[in-house]
This record gives structure tokens, sequence and C-alpha cells, in this order.
């Protein structure tokens, strides 16, 4: 299916582009132009007759953000029994069926020989389920493969499951479950997007705040922290001895521990305050891109397929660039034949034009 980019999601998808857009548009919050005061009264009359049929509007745009809401509990609660079932695939605790087999092949992959297929299955261990499926999922999807360390991976090995559930009021909550470790003894770690009670301009839910699980490590396990140990020197009596100190680590179970929006509102911490939300807005895009990617499509980033959606995305974003190169050519072309013309001079009456052939 072709994929239709709109000049919205085009700037979307251009971070640049973006924050060029935002710079503009923030200069003219605030900033009346003074045409609408100078206006005459009867016209004036007018525009407020105008700003109620927009609240009037807006309305309706609430109602239709809350629709969509319930749409999506609705096909939620639809979705969850196939979720189920993919756990326990991927768990191990039942096996496809042979016509879920058989749907499963894709229209360009060929089957393998069925003799070949039982000289494996003697030659090869005996595994349950899909080994490391969530953690291969995870790191095939930018977003998080770009935060997920090395260290991690011994622990997202026992990621068995990750599932999401919607409030009664706008937000939504994560959980991820793990099977017995030896980082940390819970068993769910959940993560709980809120949205604040008054919805945005145009009816939209605004984000709040995140919380989540605190994960209990065990000894020495911690992936959060590292332990960095230095020797100091005693000037009297010329001793050493080791100083261990504990210092923030990149993980990705920082995720479990979202950013917090700071309370004050001194101007000495705009750079604070714009630093914070920055890591506001990526948290609540790793929450988003979960919910809306990750967990429907989990099978798609395990094998890499999702990767190919996004190849195209961005084939189109050349082919808008190159596009603009050719316009670009197409106008320097131009002015080098208007130049060349200036030069050569107008043509006489008797000197012919090009031919035009047609073909």
């Amino acid at each position: 299916m072709e994929t239709i980019q709109t000049p919205g999601s085009l700037a979307a998808n251009n971070p640049a582009l973006m924050s060029m857009l935002q710079g503009r548009l923030g200069n003219l919050v605030g900033a009346p132009s003074g045409y609408v005061e100078s206006l005459s009264p009867e016209v004036r009359r007018r525009v407020k007759g105008l700003k109620s049929l927009q609240k009037k509007h807006a309305v309706l745009e609430a109602d239709f953000q809350k629709e969509i809401l319930a749409l999506e509990k609705k096909y939620l609660a639809l979705y969850t029994p196939l979720y189920e079932k993919r756990a326990e695939v991927v768990s191990g605790k039942v096996e496809p069926t042979e016509e879920e087999v058989q749907d499963g092949v894709s229209d360009d992959e060929e089957e393998e020989d069925e003799e070949e297929d039982k000289e494996d299955e003697k030659d090869a261990e005996k595994v349950d389920g899909v080994p490391e499926f969530w953690l291969t999922a995870l790191k095939n999807n930018p977003q998080f493969g770009d935060i997920i360390t090395e260290k991690d991976e011994g622990a997202l090995k026992h990621l068995v499951d990750i599932r999401m559930a919607y409030f009664e009021k706008p937000g939504f909550r994560l959980e991820f479950e793990f099977s017995p470790n030896d980082y940390f003894t819970n068993t769910v770690l959940t993560k709980t997007y809120f949205y604040q009670d008054e919805p945005g301009y145009g009816g939209d839910f605004i984000y709040d705040h995140a919380e989540g699980t605190k994960i209990e490590w065990k000894e020495d396990k911690d992936l959060s922290i590292t332990v960095e140990t230095k020797k100091q020197r005693h000037k009297g009596t010329n001793k050493t001895r080791v100083v261990k100190k504990t210092v923030p680590a990149e993980t990705f179970f920082s995720f479990f521990s979202p950013p917090v929006a700071p309370e004050s509102e001194d101007a000495e911490d705009v750079d604070d305050e714009e630093f914070i939300d920055e890591k506001l807005e990526a948290d609540y895009g790793l929450g988003e891109e979960l919910k809306d990617s990750v967990i429907p499509r989990a099978i798609d980033w395990f094998t890499g397929k999702a990767l190919q959606y996004q190849d195209n995305d961005d084939m189109y974003d050349d082919e808008f660039d190159y596009d603009d190169d050719e316009e670009e050519e197409d106008e320097d072309e131009d002015e080098s034949d208007d130049d060349d013309e200036d030069e050569e001079g107008v043509r006489t009456k008797d000197e012919k034009a090009p031919e035009c052939k047609q073909q």
C-alpha cells in the first residue's frame, strides 16, 4: 500500500524543519497585529460570531478524541486474545497450529524442504518458545536500540511479554513481564502515562507525567549505576585507601525512572527546564512507540520487517529532497539560458527557429 505523506507529516519527519516552524510560530504567540482592533464595530461583531462557531467546533473535536479513545479501547479488547496467544507461543507454553504456520508463510517466502527440516530437528537442541523474542524486537527498533546497552541484554533476555492497558480516564499503562533472573526480584515492571484532565487545543489529550516501578535490584546487579573505585593517599601517614563511588549509568532500565518536570519557575532554571522538557518529550515518545508500534507489530520488529516500512518512508523523503534539488537545478538552468539569450541578442526575422521534430 502506497504511503502518502502530507505537508504536515513531512514536517513531523524533519526535526530541523519542525524546529524552524515552531520557532517562527513561537514569535507570533501573543503578538496581535492590531488589524482586528482596527476593524469597524460591525466587522468586529462578525469576528466574535466566528469565534462562537470555533468554540462549538472545539466541543465537537473533544468529542471526536473521546470517541477515538473509546474505539482504541474496544479494539484493544479484540487484540488481547491474539496478544495472549503470542505470549504463550513465545514462552513455549503452546505451539502454533499447522493452519497458523501455513498462514504465516509470506508470499515471497519459500517453504523449506520438509526432509531438511526433519534432519535439522534431529540435530538441534530442544528449545522452548522463541528465545530472546522481545530483546530482539526492541533492539531492531531504532528508538530502543539506541538505549539498550550490552549489559542490559542479560536482563532483557528474560523479558517474556510486553502488554498495555487503558484507564477509565485518558492514560495508559505498559507492563513488562520477566521470568526469574539474576538481576531483580520483580516479575512485572510497569510504566504508567497520565494525561491532564483538561484537553488541549483541538480536543487532544495533553501528556502530564509518567510513573515507573521501583526496581528491586539484587546485590551487585544494579544496571542503573556504575561503581567507580579510586585510591586516596593520606598526606600525614602516607597510607592509601580504596574509595568506592556510585555514579549513574546509561541503561534501558532508566525507562522506569521517568524525568520529572521542575516546580521552580525561576529565570535561572530556563535552560534546565528546556533540557527536562526534551527528556519528557523523549520519554513520552518511547511510551507511544511501544503502544502504537512495538506491541501491535512485535513479530515484524523481531524479524526486521518493520524496518522496511521505515526505509520506505526515508526513500520518500529522499525523493522529495531530490525533487527540490531538481527544481533548484532547473532554476539555475533557466537563469543560465536567460544569460545566453542576453548575450546572443534577439533573433532576427530571417533567422529560423530550431525545428520541432515529432517522434
